[in-house]
């Protein structure tokens, strides 16, 4: 693993005079598995789309074997024979499995048959349980990302970059996709691996490169680096004991009971599940894929309904409410912020300061209210921005050409602009940064100690222990235990999500 195979030197890339990334030196070595971490903004996107065609550089050089090229689209860079699986998805929903595989390098005469069979072959060379024959729009996050990963490998790629490949891919998948990384790099192919979870770059990479605010702050290899050495170069400070670091000695008290849910049932997700949430706390609800916590709340704040017959009782302020859509539920103070933010989150053509206005218009309308001038708007965006640090050059610049990180303080920031007094947070911190997560919990901590109910449903067990003062655990549909912070345990809770 000596020989570089791509290289980019000095690379500058600027918006509107900004830079995104700043004289970034950057060598990637034939047949390594080389990670890329920093904060959200840090240019991580930034520097992999000029290698992959998607930006051109505003300075600089980019070298691919030895010899110098610039590619301006996808296209050029692939038959450079760089590819990227974007960490959104750029397949063709109406089209198959099979066809997207296979799109760009049909031939003249296709039996979609033969491409049928090629594709079930391949993926199966991959341990991908993906059917070919599948329309694209009905399959889950993980399994578009499986048909992303694979049409990277198809298109015999010598370098392949992957922006947050495992962020919805569960423990079973993300163990093929490791197995696949290293199948690449025995043949030969050179991966760069853009993850926030550092734990996934230790364990994958031969090498690491940390960016910070634009700039190349340290490359080496994976066995001169720990957690703690990467989260300072990336912040710049020491965020071990911020994160997720000493057990809780103090909880907060519960204070008037805000919300009831008594036997509510939905389809074959929610069975007769009850809980409380009380307000001026943190409720931490943890359980595995298919526990059903995130269709209670969607339930609770009126995204989807309950059975008509028997579904059981929501109380809120010991009121009966039966929300069918989540106008009346914003309303009356209760604010959902989904655990996919691409998708349900956001606007992604309007500005920061438009997302965040129509966050306000909701309440507004569902009040009866009267609507705000455009300047007053604006003003309102920009207030909200700079209260959750959401770094972008303007408030102007749209949802899209955020990072991770912001993006989802924006998502909180429209939702936080209703004031709610329940604020239900569902994976509040999936795909963000550790500088942003600190800030999300500082932020979510900052609302219970205002007095709101707070609810935090999350997957990562160690995030559930740090922020809750009560944790509820739901297996098979329903909350199944209960335990102050103060007694809970990793072992306690495991036990209850899995027996």
């Amino acid at each position: 693993m000596s020989t570089p195979i791509l290289e980019l030197r000095k690379a500058t890339k600027k918006y509107a005079g900004v830079p995104a990334i700043e004289d970034v030196d950057f060598t990637l070595l034939q047949g390594e598995v080389h990670a890329l971490v920093g904060e959200n903004g840090a240019g991580k996107s930034t520097l992999t789309k000029v290698m992959a065609g998607v930006v051109t550089l505003t300075s600089g050089q980019m070298l691919v074997e030895g010899r110098e090229a610039m590619p301006r689209t996808p296209n050029e860079a692939r038959d450079l024979g760089v590819a990227m699986v974007f960490q959104e998805n750029s397949l063709v929903p109406t089209m198959t499995v099979a066809q997207n595989l296979f799109l760009g390098q049909e031939k003249f005469f296709n039996r979609l048959r033969g491409i049928y069979i090629a594709a079930q072959q391949f993926l199966q060379s991959l341990n991908f349980d993906v059917a070919p024959t599948a329309t694209v729009s009905l399959l889950g996050a993980a399994k578009k990302q499986m048909v992303e990963i694979a049409r990277a490998v198809l298109h015999n790629a010598k370098v392949i970059i992957f922006d947050e490949p495992t962020a919805s891919l569960t423990p079973e998948e993300k163990k093929y996709f490791f197995d696949l990384v290293r199948d690449l790099k025995k043949r030969g192919v050179s991966v760069i691996f853009i993850s926030h979870a550092l734990e996934e770059a230790l364990l994958i990479a031969d090498r690491i490169t940390v960016l910070r605010d634009g700039k190349h702050v340290v490359t080496d290899d994976v066995a001169r680096f720990d957690r703690a050495r990467i989260v300072q170069a990336m912040v710049g400070r020491d965020l071990s004991q911020t994160l997720y670091g000493q057990r809780k000695t103090t909880v907060r008290p519960a204070g008037k009971r805000v919300l009831s849910v008594q036997n509510l049932r939905m389809a074959s997700m929610v069975k007769n599940n009850s809980l409380s949430v009380f307000a001026g706390q943190i409720t931490g609800v943890f359980g595995l894929v298919g526990a059903g916590r995130t269709e209670t709340f969607k339930v609770v704040s009126g995204v989807i309904k309950r059975d008509f017959f028997h579904g059981g009782e929501i109380l809120l302020h010991d009121k009966p409410v039966r929300y069918r859509v989540p106008a009346p539920a914003v309303r009356d103070g209760i604010a959902y912020i989904t655990e996919d933010r691409k998708i349900e989150g956001f606007f992604e053509t309007m500005s920061i300061a438009r997302n965040i206005y129509i966050g306000q218009l909701a309440k507004l309308r569902a009040k009866g209210g009267s609507l705000i001038s455009g300047s007053a708007a604006k003003a309102l965006g920009e207030t909200w921005a700079k209260a959750l640090n959401i770094r972008a050059i303007s408030a102007d610049v749209k949802a899209v050409e955020l990072s991770g990180g912001n993006q989802q303080k924006m998502v909180i920031a429209k939702s936080l602009v209703q004031e709610p007094e329940l604020v239900i947070f569902d994976e509040p911190t999936r795909g963000v940064d550790v500088g942003a997560i600190a800030e999300i919990h500082r932020l979510i901590n900052d609302l219970a100690d205002q007095g709101k109910a707070v609810v935090v449903i999350s997957s990562y067990l160690p995030e559930v222990m740090a922020l809750s003062d009560r944790i509820l655990v739901s297996r098979q549909g329903k909350v199944v235990e209960e335990y102050s912070a103060l007694e809970a345990t990793e072992e306690k809770i495991m036990y209850a999500a899995i027996h």
